[in-house]
């Protein structure tokens, strides 16, 4: 990979007790003025990029703003979803946009999958070393 950012799995204890070490990628979510520091989960089996209720409000967005509907699948399937495109920035590379769909329900963690995410990012996964590593696509 070409000037890529290596990062450690983080370990996460479960409902159950379980721990378990998981890819989530720090990044910083923008929509204008406001900005937030979040953890998004990388899902090689997510179809879309997933964010929860609550980060979408902290973000400054209206629900009844939002029309364009997301069908979602998975444990997600029963929650209403609208569209949403924010810009991402990943430690030193170029802001990017990236697209959403904002979810009513807060039970899930920011799921980064294959639109756009996966997308716009190569990424390689080192489970041996528990780390994986990113750059953008050219």
């Amino acid at each position: 990979m070409l000037e890529g950012h290596r990062f450690s799995f983080t370990e996460r204890t479960d409902s159950f007790g379980e721990i378990s070490t998981m890819p989530y990628l720090p990044l910083t979510l923008s929509n204008g003025n406001k900005s937030l520091e979040i953890m998004g989960l990388l899902d090689t089996g997510a179809s879309v990029n997933v964010l929860p209720y609550e980060i979408g409000l902290q973000l400054g967005y209206v629900w009844e703003e939002q029309t364009v509907p997301i069908a979602l699948s998975g444990n997600l399937g029963d929650s209403e979803a609208r569209g949403l495109v924010l810009s991402g920035e990943i430690v030193n590379f170029t802001p990017i946009l990236l697209a959403f769909a904002w979810t009513q329900s807060n039970n899930a963690p920011v799921i980064l999958g294959h639109l756009n995410f996966f997308a716009e990012f190569n990424v390689c996964f080192y489970r041996h070393e528990s780390t994986f590593e990113i750059c953008p696509r050219k």
